[in-house]
């Protein structure tokens, strides 16, 4: 019998109301990530929709749109910003799930699990480059260069998680590298990007480049907490999915640090083989260590470096939005 699900601390926003602010924009946003789908291939359109309707919380696109509102955006770009960054984000997923060998995410079968490996990888190819033409439409080479180098870091991110991958020994330090690179870059720049494109001045611009990098980091930590304290009704895929792919997360890397060496052992082992044969007595070991508490606490740290970079934006409901929105992503059950 699995432990009970580790309960945050406090509810979660809701985050409708926090949508319902921009909810012209988002529309917009979905009949722009529709129409740039379109190809005359006709795997891409069944995959890419497939994908692109399986549901989600959408938190990047709309991190963009409300940041852009937040900034006073004078046109329609952060639309556009906001379907790159949504176009990005699948590729990703895309990409992962072939990676992990994953069969389910938010609750269906993964695109690879249906149409194959060749496919998943090959969409997510199309997706990357689709919103590199959409980046070039914009017109700025500030964006390119944004995107750009938040692109080449989440590949790299990619890469050094495949090399902890069964790795035990690996540090908090590898660990939170890989989630800066990996899930926090894109929320840096969709954040920046609605400053940049809003001409707001250099001091709000890094600004909400820190809240995006804090806020991407605290809601990664959680997302690695949750594998391990969630239902798989909950999170939409198998729990200790983490586990099962030899990925040492915060959860695991803090149990091993306090565990007794015989329950290290267990830990050690599991991440070097994988599988989930282990799964209950380890979850018991990370209950004991307070591995899940811990972990919050650093997701909890990140929010507040969050919040505090909101600051240096002016008063507006699109300002509390962002702050919500990092209330959201730390308090979340899903």
């Amino acid at each position: 019998m699995l432990p009970a699900p580790l309960k945050p601390a406090a509810a979660a926003p809701d985050l409708g109301k926090l949508r319902a602010l921009v909810t012209e924009d988002f529309r917009a946003t979905d009949r722009l990530i529709r129409e740039e789908l379109r190809s005359d291939v006709a795997l891409i359109n069944q995959l890419s929709d497939y994908i692109i309707s399986g549901g989600g919380k959408r938190l990047r696109p709309m991190l963009v749109l409300l940041a852009a509102r937040a900034c006073g955006v004078h046109d329609d770009r952060h639309i556009k910003l906001a379907a790159i960054i949504e176009f990005i984000h699948t590729a990703t997923l895309l990409h992962d799930d072939v990676v992990d060998a994953s069969s389910l995410r938010r609750g269906r079968e993964t695109a690879n699990a249906i149409w194959g490996n060749e496919a998943s990888v090959l969409v997510g190819d199309f997706l990357y480059s689709r919103a590199f033409q959409m980046m070039v439409a914009v017109d700025d080479m500030r964006i390119m260069g944004i995107m750009a180098d938040a692109t080449n870091l989440i590949a790299e991110g990619e890469v050094l998680q495949l090399l902890n991958c069964n790795d035990p020994d690996t540090t908090e330090s590898r660990y939170l590298e890989v989630i800066r690179r990996k899930t926090a870059t894109l929320f840096q720049a969709g954040a920046q990007l609605g400053a940049v494109i809003a001409l707001r001045p250099e001091n709000e611009q890094k600004a909400l480049a820190d809240y995006g990098l804090h806020l991407g980091n605290a809601f990664q930590l959680v997302d690695d907490m949750l594998d391990y304290s969630a239902s798989t009704s909950e999170l939409g895929k198998n729990v200790g999915d983490d586990l099962a792919e030899g990925k040492p997360t915060l959860p695991l890397i803090q149990a091993m640090y306090k565990a007794a060496p015989e329950q290290r052992d267990i830990i050690r082992k599991a991440i070097t083989e994988g599988g989930r044969e282990h799964i209950v007595e380890i979850l018991a070991i990370i209950r004991k260590t307070d591995a899940l508490e811990y972990t919050y606490q650093c997701a909890q740290q990140q929010a507040k470096k969050a919040i505090e970079a909101l600051k240096h934006l002016p008063d507006s409901s699109y300002k509390a939005a962002l702050g919500e929105l990092v209330e959201f992503s730390v308090e979340r059950h899903a």
